[in-house]
């Protein structure tokens, strides 16, 4: 798009890349000039002019979308810096749905007790795997854990209800 406070595309094309590009890009490679181009930064000189201004605008490149930004560079203070940023999914999202899909087959009537045995199987498990790293001696707050699917199948097939659901009219 640019560099150095010069555009390489016309203007109008900057909100097409802002609006259309990156929310469906996986991997977003922005120089500083992009990247305050990219964010509509809200500091007060819309310039990145440090490395928590790098950090904030590859955490509202990655909200618009992408799971990888690296901003190739930012110039501070006469230093050249190279941020990048990886967000890891957690699969939690998705371990839910076929929990749901799983319960609501064998509940086809009654959503309120498949969501309340998906949420109990899910928190459980939850609870397992954090658990077993503490254990193991490693730091729970990782984005790098393996969700403990094996060791809580029976977490799964019979869940301790925890959580009631509540019907909203």
């Amino acid at each position: 798009m640019g560099d150095e406070g010069k555009l390489y595309v016309p203007q109008e094309l900057v909100s097409v890349y802002r609006e259309k590009v990156v929310p469906v890009a996986s991997m977003l490679t922005p120089n500083q000039f992009e990247a305050e181009l990219l964010t509509v930064l809200k500091f007060p000189t819309h310039r990145i002019q440090s490395e928590g201004q790098g950090r904030e605008a590859c955490r509202l490149l990655h909200a618009a979308g992408p799971s990888k930004v690296i901003i190739t560079s930012i110039n501070i203070d006469g230093n050249l810096l190279l941020i990048g940023s990886h967000q890891k999914e957690k699969g939690t999202g998705d371990l839910m749905t076929a929990l749901l899909l799983g319960w609501s087959n064998k509940y086809r009537d009654n959503l309120e007790i498949a969501a309340e045995l998906a949420v109990s199987s899910l928190q459980a498990l939850l609870h397992r795997t954090l658990s077993d790293y503490k254990n193991a001696g490693h730091d729970s707050q990782s984005t790098s854990l393996e969700i403990r699917l094996i060791q809580s199948q029976d977490d799964i097939r019979n869940p301790q209800v925890n959580f009631k659901a509540e019907i909203y009219s």
